[in-house]
């Protein structure tokens, strides 16, 4: 793709910058979601997102889609499945989210991804879990409480909750069950998946876009609203998702995958300097509990005594 020896060429081959770029393109999403929330309703924000972001992949995946077809169509219940979960149903419920609660509470709550992926494979694949990882859990668990709960426990008893967070919630456990269930993927070209995804993904959102249509939630017609199409079509789906994959083919699923828990904190800053969300104690709390979760949870097994 990198015309040998130039800089593109010397980036491409360089996993960290690439994946650098990548979190923060994807930590940007949750920022002009945000931003965005009064031009362009969160179906519409969806709907055109991944459809731009098909437009431009499809060049790059035709060769690799007419090879791989036959192994899609024979994989259409799974194929089917992550792109209903990763490109359906998780963006529309983050832009939803982002309607009614911050940026910075998103990225924080997204930053318990690693903990609800260890939680989703014991329940749905059976992978096992030793004490110490369900104790990283928990713990991280407390602190995406903390945060929801914006540091005072009687709004979870009183269930006084931001539905904003709840949602936010909701798509990230639906992430956490997409990348459990993405083991099971067809053994295709990463383009060719991702294409395959992003057409089912579009479908999936159709009905809900054409719901707020009918509802009379259009985009409105300003410079902000083209932007923030633009943006979330070209930077954290079509470029970011290249440069993941080429992540991966470098360094591996498990180290890139480790990597990208980068994302929360640079969307975290993000938010403060551009949308003027403050930092509260409760959100340093949380996110420190989240990550002490994170490090107990994969700290490796004390090898057995002979």
């Amino acid at each position: 793709m990198m015309r040998e020896g130039g800089p593109a060429a010397a980036i491409w081959s360089r996993a960290y910058p690439l994946l650098t770029v990548t979190a923060l393109f994807w930590a940007g999403n949750s920022i002009v979601g945000r931003a965005a929330r009064d031009l362009v309703p969160p179906a519409a924000l969806s709907f055109w997102r991944w459809t731009f972001a098909l437009a431009l992949l499809l060049p790059l995946a035709w060769p690799h889609l007419k090879r791989d077809w036959p192994v899609l169509r024979a994989n259409w219940a799974i194929v089917a499945l992550l792109g209903a979960l990763a490109i359906g149903s998780f963006n529309i419920l983050l832009y939803t989210g982002l309607q009614s609660t911050t940026a910075l509470n998103s990225m924080l709550i997204q930053s318990a991804l690693p903990a609800l992926v260890l939680v989703v494979g014991a329940l749905v694949m059976g992978d096992r879990t030793s004490p110490r990882q369900i104790a990283g859990v928990l713990i991280s668990l407390v602190g995406v409480l903390a945060i929801i709960a914006r540091g005072d426990p009687a709004m979870l008893w009183g269930l006084q909750l931001n539905i904003g967070d709840a949602i936010i919630g909701g798509a990230v456990l639906l992430w956490a069950l997409y990348s459990v269930l993405l083991r099971r993927r067809p053994a295709v070209h990463p383009l060719s998946f991702l294409a395959a995804s992003m057409v089912v993904g579009i479908a999936v959102i159709a009905p809900f876009y054409g719901h707020e249509l009918w509802s009379g939630r259009l985009i409105v017609p300003a410079t902000g609203s083209a932007l923030a199409i633009a943006y979330v079509s070209i930077f954290p789906s079509f470029l970011a998702y290249l440069f993941f994959n080429r992540g991966v083919e470098l360094i591996g699923s498990a180290a890139t995958g480790q990597y990208m828990n980068v994302m929360p904190l640079m969307g975290a800053g993000l938010a403060m300097l551009f949308l003027g969300e403050q930092l509260h104690l409760f959100h340093i709390a949380g996110l420190a509990l989240i990550v002490i979760g994170i490090l107990v949870a994969g700290r490796p097994e004390p090898a057995a005594q002979a």
